[in-house]
């Protein structure tokens, strides 16, 4: 297991490179150009840039997260031509770079959907927090301003440019079906894979979060047996999954410890988090330590082991715990801890299987 940390780049994140350096087992860096749209080819100069910067603290930049989609593309629609051209030269560049995984979605319109970004807790920190109610009631436009409600720091995946379309995207989607939206993804991993495999990129799809549909807009990568048809549509060795155990977990159905043993071999990348999920659908978003959720992460962590997973993993959304003032779900705090507990599990299934060997 190789640890990297997310990081939104210099001047859009309240963690400083110096500090992630200092966090015990972390190599590198998950990382993206926010500021770049989604559909645009990215700059070889900014991603020099983040590369210089990273280098002054002896940290990769071996995973991207991420290289949106365009909404044409998710359409299917003529443009959608254009912009893949773009993604596939975005992936040359950050091939010289020395990236070695992308993460991406494809989720329309929304990326990540919570109700409450700072949910309080019983033991005085706050938390991201899914509604399942409120969804039901609430306007879009209404859960876009509580998102954006800290416009210093941008939100991955509720970009606003984005979002200032949102009348226009939900008419685009509205006779958009699940089949359709299965068709668009093949469209676009027959278009782009070819070039992933000749620049050695692993392409990782990132699960639908929470991995059912909202507003009425179709949502497919939620499960194991759509993880199974996804892996299906191209078969290629650069086709890969971005395990996220936070946003299947939210699912209570979702075994995703069996997923680990079935897809070991097409996960390059993995989010480890935990979730206590509530009898009424309702979510909240916890330590990493497996009592206080209802994800098994000491079970995840020992399958990953099991299996001999060299790939990268990162500790995904954190508490806001001491007071800290961060991006909703992105301190430095809580995430560092998740490191730590993660790291624990490790050691202990090494010296266990050490243990276990010498006694042979």
């Amino acid at each position: 297991m190789r640890m990297v940390f997310r990081w939104f780049g210099e001047g859009n994140d309240t963690v400083s490179l110096e500090q992630i350096k200092q966090i015990p087992g972390v190599e590198g860096l998950v990382w993206a150009l926010h500021d770049v749209p989604a559909g645009d080819e990215w700059p070889m100069e900014k991603i020099e840039e983040v590369r210089r910067q990273a280098d002054r603290y002896g940290l990769h930049l071996d995973v991207v997260e991420s290289v949106n989609v365009h909404e044409d593309i998710k359409l299917g629609l003529p443009s959608r031509d254009g912009y893949i051209e773009n993604y596939k030269r975005t992936i040359e560049k950050l091939a010289k770079a020395g990236v070695k995984v992308i993460c991406y979605n494809f989720m329309p319109i929304f990326d990540w959907l919570r109700t409450d970004l700072h949910k309080p807790t019983g033991d005085g920190s706050t938390a991201l927090f899914y509604e399942k109610a409120k969804i039901h009631n609430i306007d879009p436009f209404e859960l876009v301003r509580t998102i954006n409600e800290n416009s210093a720091l941008t939100m991955p995946g509720w970009e606003p440019e984005r979002l200032a379309h949102l009348t226009k995207l939900f008419e685009a989607y509205r006779n958009v079906t699940e089949e359709d939206l299965w068709k668009h993804l093949q469209y676009f991993l027959e278009a782009i894979l070819p070039v992933a495999e000749q620049n050695g990129i692993k392409m990782a799809i990132h699960p639908d979060d929470p991995p059912w549909p909202i507003f009425g807009l179709p949502r497919i990568i939620t499960n194991q047996q759509n993880l199974r048809r996804f892996l299906s549509l191209v078969d290629s060795p650069s086709n890969g999954i971005t395990l996220c155990s936070g946003s299947l977990g939210a699912n209570p159905e979702n075994d995703i410890i069996a997923m680990i043993h079935e897809f070991q071999e097409r996960i390059p990348f993995a989010h480890i988090r935990n979730v206590r999920v509530f009898d009424n659908g309702d979510f909240i978003e916890t330590s990493h330590r497996t009592a206080d959720g209802t994800v098994d992460i000491a079970g995840i962590v020992k399958a990953y082991f099991d299996n001999g997973f060299n790939g990268y993993a990162r500790p995904d959304h954190g508490r806001h715990i001491w007071g800290e003032e961060c991006r909703p779900g992105y301190g430095l705090y809580d995430r560092a801890l998740g490191i730590m507990y993660l790291w624990g599990l490790w050691d202990a299934y090494v010296k266990a299987e050490q243990a276990a060997e010498s006694k042979q």
